[in-house]
């Protein structure tokens, strides 16, 4: 693996920060180097909101991924046009397709577009996991962390008065993951 670079952009509220601090937190669990980098603005809920995700084997020089990122979560299609050409080629992107259409041409033609919101909606009446829902695709299709590893972040993340949250994550994991399977088997 050496050393692989994730952008998750989405407005603020879609949780965007949130999957990219579970999936770093996931890689801290495997023993490797991470770096966690979040960007947003003021308004926050509603506003623009990203992070930087840097998952390597060895020593991280820069949290901030300018070019040739490993994979792009464009949560809103704002978020799409923007980072979209960070993408490394033969990258990754992985985008909820209730909120994101990719228009022209892409550096990769490894494109997942998952109906996250929908998904979400459906399973759990709301689309508040939506965010869940596309890091399992993520995982699938990236294969940065292991899922036992998602897991134990879950367990990490949602403890205490939480912990309530947990079987719902796990769900909605599960149907990203599957989802981005059987989209490129």
């Amino acid at each position: 693996m050496s050393t692989q670079k994730i952008c998750c952009a989405g407005f603020g509220g879609q949780g965007a920060l949130s999957l990219g601090k579970i999936l770093a937190y996931a890689a801290m669990l495997e023993g490797k180097e991470v770096s966690w980098c979040p960007s947003y603005g003021p308004e926050m809920r509603g506003g623009t909101a990203n992070c930087h995700v840097i998952v390597s084997d060895e020593a991280i020089g820069s949290p901030v991924i300018a070019e040739n990122a490993a994979c792009l979560i464009a949560m809103n299609q704002p978020s799409l046009d923007k980072f979209q050409d960070i993408i490394a080629d033969g990258g990754v992107i992985v985008l909820n397709s209730d909120l994101a259409q990719l228009h022209g041409s892409a550096k990769t033609d490894k494109i997942y577009a998952v109906p996250a919101n929908t998904m979400a909606q459906n399973a759990f009446g709301s689309a508040k996991l939506a965010n869940i829902i596309l890091l399992g695709a993520v995982v699938q299709s990236v294969g940065v962390v292991r899922t036992e590893s998602i897991e134990e972040a879950f367990a990490q993340v949602f403890g205490g008065a939480k912990e309530k949250f947990i079987p719902d994550n796990k769900k909605a994991f599960a149907l990203g993951y599957t989802f981005a399977k059987g989209e490129h088997a």
